[in-house]
């Protein structure tokens, strides 16, 4: 693997707000001024005054010591878009314990997870973000997510910590750090608004992300470890044609790669529908060749996927949300290998659903209920290809906030198998388990 220079991030986050002079009509109200924040005040808050667009200290909020945590919230959730001082700097660490109830693979690998496939503890992460998004005053953004510890072996692109040469699907041999993203953005006054962003970004697919906390599990399904890619380089174009629909469309090199491996850009897409903030529907698509250049001669070999992600919290405390994929490639070389075969295009599919409630403010339980279906075999990368396995997932999750940033999750999941996939004996290469069970209990600190 060739050397790499380390990237460092040095980031300033200024939080413009200012305690408002004394004389409430309550004695017991805390006053505290904004800078245009977003359009969402705690229960029970006052607004008071005109807002006048030329001065961004324009609005007042009158809070009662009740609401400190709505203010706290607001602190961390909402920052304003039109200072060119401001940004959303965001940060976690992380680490896990996981327990196979069975018989783990060797080195201690538990089959076809991804940031949870050792059984034992791993340092998951410790991530720095920072970014901005590009309003009417201030038309230029940016984004930089950098991350160290395990995770981030998973993370690599193709010509960023990782080549050709690296071995998949772990990349135990890369670098345990990682620049996730790295990208600029501008808004062009066009129309509603042209935003252009380029550089390298998380994927448009898929409901679940690489950072941790900002999921309902911990754990990742099937869609994210085999379906899906996580990160794109390329170049992306949004459009909102009203309020409640937006489009994009763009290019990439490809799927988790940064270094174009075969001199093809891939298209890439999206249509989010949002008629309320409660509710949205996102289908997001990608289509382009993914093999390498020697394995494509005389032929462009295409890779598409389709991918749909439904959110609801309509109802209060409740979170329900479906992902469901459909993807498929032309003359796969797991396929193509085997001698006499003709059909060697593959395809897979997987749905994914959610449900989490919040029992307490500190407290939320989630369960996840997911299907994957590889008909060919190619895409687990265990099993003999050429002939059909499906998988099935139950993963439930307790989430306890402990203090401030730190959260505390305790999680069981079981997998299954139609085909023996887990399990692997020191001296054989064949699965001996239709079935995978495993505990975890993971530690997180969100900071900023």
């Amino acid at each position: 693997m060739r050397s790499r220079h380390g990237i460092a991030l040095v980031a300033l986050l200024l939080v413009p707000f200012v305690a408002a002079p004394a004389g409430a009509a309550d004695p017991s109200a805390a006053r505290v001024r904004f800078s245009r924040l977003a359009p969402r005040v705690p229960a029970g808050a006052t607004e008071i005054g005109p807002v006048d667009a030329n001065h961004p200290l324009g609005i007042t909020v009158i809070l009662r010591p009740t609401h400190e945590a709505e203010l706290d919230q607001l602190l961390r959730d909402q920052y304003d878009p039109a200072s060119p001082r401001f940004g959303f700097l965001y940060g976690y660490l992380e680490n896990s314990y996981v327990v196979n109830l069975g018989k783990a693979s060797p080195h201690n690998v538990n089959d076809l997870r991804f940031y949870d496939h050792d059984a034992d503890y791993s340092w998951n992460a410790l991530e720095l973000s920072f970014k901005k998004d590009p309003s009417d005053r201030y038309p230029w953004g940016f984004g930089v997510v950098t991350t160290a510890g395990m995770d981030s072996q998973k993370n690599h692109s193709l010509g960023i910590f990782r080549d050709l040469d690296d071995g998949a699907p772990y990349y135990r041999n890369t670098a345990k750090y990682d620049l996730v993203e790295a990208y600029g953005s501008v808004l062009v006054p066009l129309g509603e608004g042209v935003t252009v962003k380029a550089g390298k970004w998380g994927s448009l697919l898929g409901y679940e992300v690489y950072e941790t906390p900002k999921n309902l599990n911990f754990s990742r399904d099937f869609l994210y470890t085999l379906g899906t890619p996580y990160t794109h380089t390329g170049l992306l174009v949004t459009y909102p044609f009203t309020k409640w629909i937006a489009a994009t469309l763009g290019f990439t090199m490809g799927w988790d790669n940064s270094d174009n491996n075969n001199g093809y850009l891939r298209a890439i897409g999206q249509v989010a529908f949002t008629p309320s903030d409660k509710f949205s529907v996102t289908t997001s698509f990608h289509v382009g060749p993914e093999q390498n250049r020697d394995t494509m001669i005389g032929h462009a070999n295409q890779r598409w996927i389709v991918d749909t992600t439904v959110l609801y919290t309509g109802i209060e405390r409740l979170t329900l949300a479906l992902n469901f994929d459909f993807a498929g490639e032309q003359r796969v070389p797991q396929l193509t290998s085997i001698p006499g075969r003709v059909h060697t295009d593959a395809s897979w599919s997987g749905v994914a659903g959610y449900v989490a409630y919040d029992w307490l403010k500190s407290l939320r339980t989630a369960l996840r209920l997911e299907y994957f279906a590889d008909p060919q075999g190619v895409r687990n990368g265990l099993t003999v290809p050429g002939h059909n396995v499906d998988y099935y997932g139950t993963t439930a999750t307790l989430e306890y906030k402990i203090w401030r940033g730190l959260v505390g999750r305790l999680e069981y999941r079981h997998d299954q198998a139609s085909q023996k996939s887990f399990s692997f004996t020191n001296f054989s290469t064949t699965p001996t388990s239709h079935a995978l069970d495993t505990f975890t209990i993971a530690l997180s600190y969100q900071f900023f």
